[in-house]
C-alpha cells in the first residue's frame, strides 16, 4: 500500500486548543492501558483474599491481561486498516472501560480473569494507535514533542501503577483500581471522536487470514501462559510448562513462515526488512527486558526481604519517574539536532551504571540510599524510549506506522513478560544458592560464627532459637546477594546492547507522512 491510497490531500495538522485536548485525551487513555498492567500487582493479596483463592492464583489477574493484550497488539495494523484508525481507537477505549467495570464487579476469580482477558483484548490496539493518531495530528516540526509525550505516558504509568494501586487498595477496596478507569476513558473517547471523526483513515476490506490468526493466538497465548506460570511449576520439570513451550515454538515458527508467504498477512513481517526497524525493535525489547527486570525485582526485594509495605515499596521505586518526566519534552524538542544513537548509548551507559550501583547494596541499605540510584536512573529513560521509537519508525510510509507501532509494542510487552519470568526465577535460584554457601560458614571452626552464637546465648535463647535466628539472617542476606546478582547481570546486558544499536543507519528523520522532517 503506497501512501497515495490515503486521502488524496494529506490532512492538515491540528493546532491550538484541539491539539492540546487531543494530546491529553490520547495520553490519558494510553496511561490507563499501561497503568492497568501494573496497578493490580500490589492488590493481588487483597483480591485473592476477598475472592477466597491463593495469592498464587491471584496472579492470574496479571497474566490474563498481558496475555490478551499481547495477542491483540500485532493485530493492530490489520484491524486499523479494516475499520479505520480513529474508529478502532475509540472502540478500543470504550471496550476497555466497559470491561474495567465488569472486573470491578467480579464476584469470583473466573469472572475476574474473564474480565481481565476481555479488558486486555479490548485495549490491545490502544497504545499503538495512540502513537499513530498523535503523529498524524501534529505538525511535522513538532512531532518530536508528540513522540516524547507518548513515550512519557508509557514509561511513567507502570511506575505509578503500584503506588496508585496500593493507595486505592489500602484506603478504599480493590474494585476501585478498575472503577477509576471509567471517567478517564469516557472523556478520552468523547474528545478523540469529536476532534478526529472527520479525519478517519481510508479503510480497505481485506480477507481475514484465519491460519495466521489461529497460529498467533495459539503461539502467543501458550508462550505468555508459560512465562507467567513457569516459576510456580518449576519450569520444564513440569509436563504442562514443557508442552506449552513446545506448542508455542511450533505455532510461532509456522506463523513466521505462513505470514511471509500469505497474501493478506495478519501480522506484517515485511517490516523487518527495514534495517532500522529491526535494530530498533531488538534494542527496545532487550533494553526493556533489563529495565523491567530491575523494576520487578526491586520492589519485591523491598517487600519480602526488607519488610517494606506496598505503598513504601512504590515510593522507593517512584523517583525514577521524576527526571524522566522533566527531560522528556526537552529531548522531544531537540531530537532532530542530536544523533539518536549517541542518545540511546548514553541511556544504556546510565542504566548500566545505576544497575551496577544497585548491585552493591546490602540489606542494611536505608531508604535514602536506595532512592538516589533510582532518581539517577530516570535520566536514562527518556534518552532510551523516545529516540528508539524514532529509530524504528524512520523511513516507514505513513500507512505502515500503525502496523510498525503495534508490532514493536508487542515485542516491548513480550520483553517485559519474559523479563518478569526470568528475573524472578533467577532471583529465587540464586538466593537458594547463596543461602547454602552462607550456611557453610556457620560451624565451630569459624571464630565469627562461634562468637555470634555466644552473644545470642547471653540473650537467653535456646539452641533451636539461636539457629532459627541465624537462619533468618542467612535467608535475608541470601535474598540480598541474589538481588545483587540480578542487578549485576542487567548492568552487563545494558553494556552489551550498545554495539547492537550502532547497526541502525541515519537519517532518522522523515517518516512517510509521519515522524519529524529535518
Amino acid at each position: 500500500m503506497a501512501a497515495t491510497s490515503e486521502n488524496a490531500a494529506p490532512l492538515k495538522p491540528l493546532h491550538g486548543l484541539p491539539l492540546v485536548l487531543l494530546t491529553i485525551a490520547v495520553a490519558f487513555s494510553t496511561f490507563m492501558e499501561v497503568l492497568d498492567m501494573t496497578i493490580v500487582n500490589v492488590a493481588v493479596p487483597h483480591i485473592a483474599g476477598s475472592l477466597a483463592v491463593s495469592p498464587n492464583e491471584g496472579t492470574w489477574t496479571i497474566s490474563s491481561y498481558s496475555l490478551a493484550s499481547a495477542i491483540m497488539q500485532p493485530l493492530t495494523g490489520w484491524i486499523a486498516r479494516r475499520f479505520g484508525e480513529v474508529r478502532t481507537f475509540v472502540v478500543s477505549v470504550l471496550l476497555f472501560v466497559i470491561f474495567s467495570m465488569f472486573c470491578g464487579m467480579a464476584t469470583s476469580m473466573p469472572m475476574l480473569v474473564l474480565g481481565r482477558l476481555l479488558q486486555g483484548a479490548g485495549s490491545g490496539p490502544m497504545v499503538a494507535l495512540s502513537l499513530t493518531l498523535l503523529l498524524s495530528s501534529y505538525p511535522k516540526e513538532r512531532q518530536g514533542i508528540a513522540l516524547a509525550m507518548w513515550a512519557m505516558t508509557v514509561v511513567v504509568a507502570p511506575i505509578f501503577g503500584p503506588i496508585l494501586g496500593g493507595w486505592l487498595t489500602d484506603n478504599f477496596s480493590w474494585p476501585w483500581i478498575f472503577y477509576i478507569n471509567l471517567p478517564v476513558g469516557i472523556l478520552a473517547a468523547i474528545i478523540t471522536w469529536t476532534l478526529l471523526h472527520k479525519r478517519e483513515t481510508k479503510t480497505a476490506k481485506s480477507p481475514i487470514d484465519v491460519v495466521g490468526l489461529v497460529l498467533l493466538v495459539g503461539g502467543v497465548g501458550c508462550l505468555q501462559f508459560m512465562l507467567d506460570n513457569g516459576n510456580d511449576h518449576d519450569w520444564f520439570a513440569s509436563p504442562l510448562i514443557l508442552s506449552l513451550g513446545l506448542i508455542a515454538v511450533v505455532c510461532l515458527t509456522f506463523l513466521v513462515v505462513w505470514e511471509i508467504h500469505a497474501k493478506h498477512p495478519v501480522v506484517d513481517l515485511t517490516l523487518f526488512k527495514q534495517r532500522n526497524f529491526t535494530v530498533g525493535v531488538i534494542s527496545l525489547s532487550l533494553g526493556m527486558f533489563a529495565f523491567f527486570g530491575i523494576n520487578v525485582v526491586f520492589p519485591l526485594w523491598l517487600q519480602t526481604t526488607l519488610g517494606y509495605t506496598a505503598t513504601w515499596a512504590g515510593l522507593a521505586s517512584a523517583p525514577v519517574g521524576i527526571l524522566a518526566f522533566l527531560l522528556s519534552p526537552v529531548i522531544g524538542r531537540n531530537m532532530d539536532k542530536l544523533d539518536l544513537r549517541m542518545l540511546v548509548s548514553f541511556a544504556f551507559i546510565v542504566f548500566a551504571i545505576t544497575s551496577y550501583w544497585f548491585s552493591t547494596f546490602d540489606s542494611a541499605a536505608s531508604f535514602g540510599a536506595l532512592v538516589v540510584p533510582r532518581f539517577v536512573m530516570g535520566l536514562a529513560i527518556p534518552c532510551f524510549f523516545i529516540p528508539l521509537n524514532q529509530i524504528y519508525l524512520s523511513g516507514l510510509p505513513a500507512s505502515e506506522i500503525a502496523s510498525a507501532s503495534g508490532l514493536s509494542n508487542f515485542f516491548r510487552t513480550l520483553g517485559s513478560s519474559v523479563s518478569t519470568a526470568v528475573t524472578v526465577t533467577l532471583w529465587q535460584h540464586r538466593s537458594i544458592y547463596h543461602h547454602a554457601t552462607l550456611t557453610e560458614y556457620v560451624n565451630p571452626a569459624q571464630p565469627g560464627a562461634t562468637q555470634y552464637l555466644q552473644q545470642l546465648s547471653h540473650m537467653h535463647l535456646g539452641n533451636a532459637q539461636q539457629l532459627g535466628f541465624i537462619d533468618q539472617i542467612i535467608t535475608r542476606e541470601g535474598f540480598t546477594l541474589a538481588v545483587n546478582d540480578v542487578f549485576y547481570l542487567c548492568a552487563i546486558l545494558f553494556v552489551m546492547l550498545i554495539p547492537v544499536l550502532w547497526f541502525s543507519r541515519p537519517p532518522f528523520g522523515s517518516t512517510g507522512g509521519g515522524a519529524m522532517g529535518h
